[in-house]
């Protein structure tokens, strides 16, 4: 009666706005088999039984053969991949990268190999004058590491359109498991809180996954606190993480370390970066990267943060691991750009779902000293 008296609207309308998304949920479980009744209450089944001594994302990858790899958000968030990346390749496993990009990639001589879909390889130059290949330049990197690693592109465009793109490799290169991996946590907002952050890319990628036929999809967010720039809290990250782990979609964290050949050659990777890209280095990976060498606090790896107030702490060099489907569950406007055809139309779909949000969940400062 309150959501009705509130959006005056009929009492049927506010009821199935309330309790849709909790139907769909279980029935989506129920289907799945992933509920078992026991003692009068429902429990979640996980497919796997997670161990202790176990890193939960990896147990979840030990049948995972044809893996593909790919930046959620754009710009550098296929370098949060390489550890990923490089672990599971030491593991025998075939492994590929892409990316959303921010590249103006019909300026750029990488192969357009399916549409909205670019192949980008060291030798492909930029030609529109402003440097800003990263996906290049990770691959150039490979190849001062004597290995030929392409970086598969996505033009920033609708959700239907990188569903098909997607589709595309998954067929080309025979995937049965795709990571999303978002530098960052705004991919991590449901749609109500206070700030989303910039989840027009986040989501773009997470709802083509999502719609994809491969059958294992998870969403790994590498760090914690950087979108606090963007108006992200933190607070609500950790509360929505809290949902998750209620109805199993929380796969746990794992840490890069300066110790391991990760984190070694991660680094290496985002300082060639800096290198190439001189005023255009990345602020995400810049600030990984100070914390996996464990600055704190108020440290400027780059200029190009001069002037405002970092806060560089351990926890950004955690990978926060999720099962793709029940964050989408979750996701309050998914419903709302899954059938969009540009990029353009994601963010006004976005608009228009915001302006019919009435309980906004408000920021709130983390209770801890």
């Amino acid at each position: 009666y309150r959501v009705c008296a509130r959006e005056g609207g009929s009492l049927r309308g506010s009821i199935a706005r309330v309790f849709n998304p909790l139907v769909r949920e279980i029935s989506d479980q129920i289907l799945a088999k992933n509920y078992s009744l026991t003692e009068n209450y429902w429990t979640i089944q996980q497919d796997t039984m997670l161990k202790l001594d176990k890193i939960p994302l990896f147990q979840k990858l030990e049948k995972a053969e044809n893996v593909l790899i790919a930046g959620a958000g754009g710009g550098f968030d296929v370098y949060a991949s390489l550890p990923l990346y490089l672990n599971l390749k030491a593991q025998g496993k075939n492994v590929h990268l892409a990316n959303l990009s921010f590249t103006w990639l019909q300026d750029t001589t990488a192969k357009e190999i399916f549409p909205n879909c670019f192949l980008a390889n060291a030798v492909d130059q930029d030609l529109s004058g402003r440097n800003y290949f990263p996906e290049k330049y990770l691959s150039t990197w490979f190849l001062t590491q004597q290995q030929q690693v392409p970086v598969y592109c996505f033009d920033k465009t609708g959700v239907k359109p990188l569903k098909k793109a997607y589709n595309f490799l998954i067929d080309q290169l025979k995937i049965d498991t795709i990571l999303l991996v978002d530098g960052g946590t705004d991919s991590l907002m449901f749609g109500d809180e206070a700030s989303l952050g910039t989840p027009a890319e986040d989501i773009c990628s997470m709802a083509a996954v999502h719609q994809c036929k491969v059958k294992d999809k998870y969403l790994i967010s590498l760090g914690f606190g950087i979108d606090h720039f963007h108006g992200v809290s933190h607070y609500l990250f950790l509360e929505n993480t809290a949902t998750l782990m209620r109805n199993g979609g929380y796969l746990g964290a794992f840490q890069v370390l300066a110790e391991m050949p990760e984190g070694q050659q991660y680094v290496a990777a985002v300082k060639y970066a800096n290198e190439c890209m001189k005023g255009k280095e990345s602020i995400v990976s810049n600030s990984i990267v100070s914390a996996i060498a464990g600055e704190f606090g108020n440290h400027h790896r780059t200029h190009r943060t001069l002037g405002s107030e970092l806060f560089i702490n351990p926890l950004m060099s955690l990978y926060w691991c999720y099962d793709l489907g029940k964050v989408i569950r979750q996701n309050k406007y998914y419903d709302n750009i899954k059938n969009t055809n540009t990029f353009g139309d994601i963010n006004t779909a976005l608009f228009q779902f915001r302006e019919t949000v009435s309980d906004i969940r408000m920021k709130q400062q983390l209770p801890l000293y």
